[in-house]
């Protein structure tokens, strides 16, 4: 992206915004070179990242934390589903709601996938001296800060404790442990269900 400073395109490129939109592009290009050869996105490993250490809160939260707006997060949740890496379980309290929890087979993939995104890292802040990364860090972080509110779908990283939502299934509930291995369990949830509340639709 070599200019004069006499080219007229140069204003373009130092404008915050154009330079913002292209160190995003370069860190996700770094983020799948890494982590190619495991085929997930950095979307992807956010929600399974949150999900690790938010066990048990549903899409909305999945969203708000992310700061993703609920269309998209929706999207790479079903997608996540289907290829057998997180589950919904229905909530105890409040059968509307769905918690998430990460599978076996998505805690692996994770596991797997914290060395790539360590490298990932490294590269993106390779450009810096340890010091000038410190400080390209919280200017990045005081810069989020002061405008989060302002976005469509503004970061929420303090509504959650780590507890899960209550009425949401735990981690060690029976049927969330049974989902996590992969049993099959819908038929038995149905006919709880239809005890409990007889005429009432189970969710699917």
């Amino acid at each position: 992206m070599a200019t004069s400073h006499n080219d007229p395109l140069e204003e373009l490129y130092r404008r915050p915004g154009f330079m913002i939109r292209r160190v995003h592009q370069i860190a996700v290009s770094l983020f799948i070179e890494e982590t190619g050869k495991l085929g997930v996105t950095n979307r992807q490993y956010g929600i399974l990242f949150v999900l690790k250490h938010r066990p048990g809160i549903d899409q909305i939260s999945v969203a708000n934390l992310l700061g993703l707006d609920r269309s998209t997060t929706g999207m790479v949740l079903k997608k996540l589903e289907k290829d057998g890496l997180v589950v919904r379980s229905v909530g105890v309290h409040d059968r509307r709601r769905h918690s998430l929890q990460l599978t076996r087979a998505g805690e692996k993939l994770l596991s797997e996938l914290a060395e790539p995104a360590r490298k990932a890292r490294a590269r993106v802040l390779s450009a810096f001296t340890p010091r000038e990364q410190t400080l390209f860090l919280a200017l990045l972080d005081k810069f989020t800060r002061a405008f989060n509110d302002s976005t469509r779908v503004p970061l929420d990283p303090h509504r959650l404790s780590e507890k899960a939502i209550p009425g949401m299934r735990g981690p060690n509930d029976v049927r969330t442990r049974k989902l996590r291995e992969g049993s099959p369990i819908r038929g038995s949830v149905a006919r709880v269900e239809r005890k409990r509340n007889p005429g009432a639709a189970v969710p699917r």
